[in-house]
């Protein structure tokens, strides 16, 4: 399995999206914010109303990974479908995708010699985003130690510790909305590495044309069969 398959599955983790704005406010404007969303437990049950009410998600995300001496910054669209389906389509690099279908993983760069597919069921919990979108969004269940702090433009950050993976990933940070909506997030790796999501514009219920999430390979190139997460 190729070292950006690893970190790109490593980085898709609760997935949502909405409007982030680039300001910051002062320390006593989000004293006044957090008020409006007094503990972690009732920002994370907003969080778990907004996506579970959902059938489908629009947003553009940015990417970006610093770690073990590089850096990378990617951008696209990413479509979610309930049940069980998501697409992100990169814009930067060109030609790029990672799709599930509900029943496969797919994985291809445009120029790679073959097209990398896994099980869908062999996607560990929080490498796939379907287990905390779309109505499956249990974020207490998912995150040990949960807190919640003031974060920028009136949002909030709640962060905790991913189970069944702690000693790979020790926190997970999510900038969410005073009305649950996720904006942002954040992985740190037991490496050092950083990933960081942000999205904007997003569409709930956006309609997607037939065959969206179905995955054809580039005409000549192979199909290899991935190992699943150890």
């Amino acid at each position: 399995m190729t070292l950006e398959f690893r970190k790109l599955r490593g980085g898709l983790r609760l997935l949502a999206a909405a409007l982030l704005c680039a300001c910051f406010w002062s320390p006593s404007e989000a004293q006044k914010s957090l008020a409006a969303a007094p503990d972690a437990h009732t920002l994370a049950k907003r969080v778990d109303h907004h996506y579970n009410q959902l059938h489908s998600l629009k947003a553009a995300f940015t990417e970006s990974y610093d770690g073990l001496g590089m850096h990378r910054s990617e951008s696209g669209t990413l479509l979610l479908q309930k049940p069980g389906r998501m697409r992100w389509d990169y814009s930067s690099p060109a030609g790029k995708i990672f799709l599930l279908d509900g029943k496969y993983a797919w994985f291809y760069s445009q120029g790679d010699p073959h097209v990398q597919r896994l099980a869908a069921k062999q996607l560990d919990d929080l490498r796939s985003p379907l287990r905390f979108l779309l109505g499956h969004t249990e974020l207490e269940k998912e995150l040990n130690h949960l807190t919640l702090t003031a974060s920028a433009n009136g949002a909030f950050t709640l962060s905790g510790q991913p189970k069944g993976i702690e000693k790979r990933v020790p926190r997970l940070s999510l900038t969410v909305t005073a009305d649950g909506v996720i904006t942002g997030i954040e992985i740190e790796e037991s490496n050092g590495a950083i990933t960081r999501f942000t999205f904007a514009g997003e569409q709930t219920n956006a309609q997607f044309p037939q065959g969206t999430f179905h995955f054809t390979p580039p005409a000549g190139i192979p199909i290899i069969d991935v190992l699943p997460p150890v």
